[in-house]
């Protein structure tokens, strides 16, 4: 395999492009049963007759672990809206049919969206002791739907095809079943750290689309970024914490 052509770096991981297909190499120390874990959920998600690369073979390079699949040549909604601002509106009525697309998929056959969110907020040694347990509250209290979330939907893991055809949706590591409003809760606030200006209106398209009131997405958010403090990402902190203090001010 040519690992010659680095098209993208992560922190867990490189992607280098070969041809036609893309190899995801992961860093020495990333946990096997991760990588495994990703082949399967990408598999389980592509049986739903949704765009998403297919993964050809997990294989192992010099030590490392890596997933070999197809590659999409495009541009993501996030480089489109980047390159021309104008036009954002466009690009993300574009990006909320995307997600409602998946959220008409049934995600049963992948772990709980609302027990992951659980188990990291409850294991946290960051969150006061009142401020967990109305967040767990708040939690157990949502409505239980077998919805298939991306668990990462931002505008990079979006590409649309130089050739016209229709938009892949990548990196599906976080994917879970679960309630459609906290996996636009998600996106909502990766938006707000990384496109700010694209936040609430992100927020009003999903909204008016779905159907949805904005204050249910938005009572998502304390519990959704509450959740986020599991990946210790300092530049993030800030915008969780003030999220989380939305709870702490009603307690």
């Amino acid at each position: 395999m040519n690992l010659n052509n680095l098209i993208a770096k992560g922190k867990y991981n490189s992607v280098y492009r070969d041809g036609n297909l893309a190899i995801k190499l992961f860093n020495e120390d990333y946990p096997k049963e991760l990588v495994l874990n990703e082949a399967l959920i990408t598999a389980k998600v592509e049986r739903t007759g949704l765009h998403v690369p297919v993964i050809h073979e997990v294989t192992s390079i010099d030590g490392k672990w890596a997933l070999v699949m197809d590659y999409v040549q495009g541009k993501t909604i996030g480089e489109m809206i980047t390159k021309k601002p104008e036009k954002v509106d466009e690009y993300m009525n574009m990006f909320v049919d995307i997600q409602m697309d998946i959220h008409a998929k049934d995600g049963s056959s992948l772990d709980s969206l609302q027990d992951k969110i659980y188990k990291r907020i409850n294991d946290s040694d960051e969150i006061y002791k009142e401020v967990k347990y109305e967040l767990l509250t708040r939690l157990d209290s949502a409505p239980k739907h077998k919805k298939l979330c991306h668990g990462d939907f931002s505008t990079t893991n979006v590409v649309i095809p130089d050739n016209g055809d229709e938009p892949y949706i990548i990196d599906w590591n976080h994917a879970t079943y679960g309630n459609a409003s906290a996996d636009a809760a998600r996106s909502f606030l990766w938006i707000t750290m990384y496109k700010p200006e694209a936040a609430e209106e992100y927020l009003d398209i999903f909204c008016s689309k779905t159907g949805t009131d904005k204050i249910y997405v938005k009572r998502w958010l304390p519990v959704v970024a509450a959740s986020r403090l599991y990946y210790n990402i300092p530049e993030e902190k800030e915008l969780i914490n003030r999220f989380i203090a939305e709870v702490s001010d009603e307690i």
